[in-house]
């Protein structure tokens, strides 16, 4: 998450799914076990199958879909202020302002989730609904919470999102159609609640937050046993610190006193405002002023303001570990996104990981699939987080500025095959590779097509149509998990990232995003765009239906065959597990190209499953291809295939 801003038919139909009863039983060592009462409904029957394929299908089976609440539909107006009296600074409700609270909730999503399903979409991706502080910010430059990240109770739903049993409803909906619920979660920081005397007084020598932060205190300047400096009055004696070997209850008890550095205050009225309420405990913060997004500050420091938590202290371990637990026991969630990864340090995580994925399974939730946010374009530093801190996986951010610098930038497609040439470097090589989440554009950094915009100003709109779907195309079918971000399958561009990237799928009255000129349509957002005969909307449905029927392009090895260093060419096989080569060639051209690609030698004849293939190999290892512009093909060989795979395949339909 970019802090630097103030950052169609009801699932459950009469007659139907009301006569669907799913519960969970705790039983033995925290096991669920499932109860299904169907009484003779077909629709109810099917809803059973869908969940225990939910529960067994791998992260790499699932195409998941990212939503801001906020901004998707708006069903219930009366949740519109959160239940808070006042005007926009006290609620943050504001649905001209696209930094404010817009109206969209729960209910919403759960009415659209046939428009989400028809996309092929198997896994949603909620960004966080947590309770939030409505709005803060210094004066003149306010903003809202409608993006969840400003969290004061971590334990229930924003009211401007509807209630928790809102959230249930729209949880069982979702997985009465075996689609995954995974939730963003937050450990690194709480919202703006903690003050500093020396920087937030009305006189304080320095008092220039409201422009340049609150300065930050270093460990070396500011000891942890002294007072405002090493020659300040001695505190917490006997505390050493938390260095690895130090990160003990017994040490963290000697951690009385918070005013190492600064002297941190909780404003009159905020005192218990947090939940759980030992969050309310100034012991549990860093207290050590803004971030500086390098060093040492980049795990201390307060991220834009927001009160930064001592995730070394084991109180804040144990407590984060039982606040997730909590929302997977109650509601049956299939996973969590994890926000800013890399400012919490390694050992939180490694406490984390194996807590959260051991309690999911003894749930009944062998594939609760876990990956955190480190915004770095670096394979090897993204590596490093499922190595040194033992995350399952990380987004994929590597990808995605390969993908933009190839499709909307015109480099060279080699730039791809570096960033898979780092696959070895995770945990579990290559393997753990594909399962990471892959995306060409976000909430944060802003929309595909924005990218692709940029680079080319006088495209044509079916230029930038065919850009964006090539984009998807390669979100699909190279390694790894795609994730679609909400309206791209509608055009939508932004003009820029973080707030201007998250318009409203619903009828907005945002002036900033209903002066977009959407691609693949004549619409604004100034109307409803949930259309299904958008052509995005189309060629991504597509791609989905061919993900979901050929296994090894979601499951398969991958080996790149070709990837020019001067030219927009990259092909891969994708490998079955039990045989069998898939060849998907993409080109990032703006005119059709012809190329020789080599292959395995037992794959001497093929199939076009998308595009048209040549049907047979031109000698043993290599096949000839001829790929439109910024198109895409996949050739399928009819060799060596196992009998398993076939099965599966003539099983599966379109």
């Amino acid at each position: 998450m970019n802090r630097s801003a103030n950052r169609v038919a009801p699932a459950r139909r009469a007659g139907a799914l009301s006569a669907f009863h799913l519960a969970f039983v705790r039983a033995g060592a925290l096991a669920f076990t499932w109860i299904l009462a169907c009484a003779g409904v077909p629709a109810c029957a099917a809803a059973a199958a869908n969940a225990q394929d939910r529960l067994n299908r791998p992260p790499e089976d699932d195409v998941v879909y990212f939503v801001l609440p906020d901004r998707f539909e708006n069903a219930d107006p009366a949740n519109d202020r959160g239940g808070v009296a006042g005007g926009r600074l006290d609620h943050g409700f504001d649905p001209t302002d696209r930094g404010f609270y817009t109206g969209g909730d729960l209910r919403g999503l759960t009415d659209r989730l046939d428009y989400i399903e028809g996309l092929g979409v198997t896994a949603i991706w909620l960004a966080p609904i947590y309770r939030n502080k409505p709005v803060q910010g210094p004066p003149g430059d306010e903003s809202a919470g409608y993006h969840g990240y400003w969290i004061t109770d971590f334990t229930t739903v924003d009211p401007h999102f509807g209630t928790e049993a809102d959230f249930k409803a729209f949880v069982d909906a979702a997985h009465a159609r075996g689609i995954k619920v995974i939730l963003d979660i937050v450990t690194n920081h709480s919202a703006d609640i903690i003050k500093y005397r020396e920087c937030h007084d009305a006189a304080a020598p320095d008092r220039n937050w409201e422009t340049q932060g609150c300065a930050y205190r270093p460990l070396a300047d500011y000891p942890y046993a002294t007072r405002g400096g090493p020659r300040g009055e001695a505190i917490n004696p006997g505390f050493m610190g938390d260095a690895a070997e130090f990160q003990t209850t017994d040490n963290f008890d000697k951690l009385v006193d918070p005013g190492f550095a600064y002297t941190p205050f909780i404003p009159a009225g905020d005192e218990d405002v947090k939940r759980p309420a030992w969050l309310n405990d100034m012991r549990y913060y860093h207290n050590r002023g803004d971030s500086e997004w390098r060093g040492e500050s980049s795990l201390y420091g307060d991220f834009a303001g927001l009160d930064d938590l001592f995730t070394a202290h084991p109180r804040v371990v144990e407590g984060f570990i039982d606040i997730y637990k909590d929302w997977i026991t109650r509601y049956g969630i299939d996973g969590f996104r994890i926000d800013t990864v890399k400012h919490v340090n390694p050992e939180f995580w490694r406490a984390f990981s194996p807590a959260i994925l051991s309690h999911a399974a003894d749930l009944g939730i062998a594939q609760f699939y876990m990956f955190g946010e480190v915004y770095d374009s670096d394979p090897g530093a993204l590596a490093r987080f499922t190595r040194v801190d033992r995350l399952p996986a990380v987004l994929d951010f590597a990808f995605q500025a390969a993908v933009r610098e190839v499709v909307a930038d015109g480099a060279p497609a080699i730039r791809l095959a570096k960033v898979f040439a780092g696959d070895v470097l995770y945990e579990g090589g290559e393997a753990r590779a594909r399962r990471l989440p892959v995306f060409i554009g976000n909430h944060d950094m802003g929309r595909f097509a924005m990218f692709v915009r940029e680079a080319n100003p006088d495209a044509s709109d079916a230029e930038l149509v065919d850009r964006v779907a090539l984009g998807h195309a390669m979100m699909f079918f190279l390694r790894g998990v795609p994730v679609i971000y909400y309206g791209d399958e509608q055009g939508f561009n932004g003009d820029e990232g973080d707030k201007a990237s998250r318009e409203t799928m619903f009828a907005g009255k945002v002036a900033d995003f209903n002066d977009n000129d959407l691609i693949g349509t004549d619409a604004t957002t100034g109307a409803a765009n949930f259309d299904r005969r958008h052509p995005l909307y189309r060629a991504i449905a597509d791609m989905s239906r061919l993900y979901r029927r050929h296994e090894p392009l979601r499951r398969g090895r991958q080996i790149v065959r070709m990837a020019e260093n001067d030219g927009g060419i990259i092909a891969v096989s994708r490998l079955g597990e039990t045989g069998g080569e898939y060849l998907v060639v993409f080109n990032a051209e703006n005119r059709t190209r012809e190329a020789q690609i080599a292959v395995d030698p037992r794959s001497s004849s093929w199939r076009s499953v998308y595009g048209r293939c040549a049907q047979r190999s031109d000698a043993p290892g290599s096949v000839s291809v001829s790929v439109p512009a910024l198109g895409h093909v996949i050739c399928r060989s009819n060799e060596w295939a196992s009998g398993e795979w076939e099965a599966d395949e003539r099983g599966a339909g379109e």
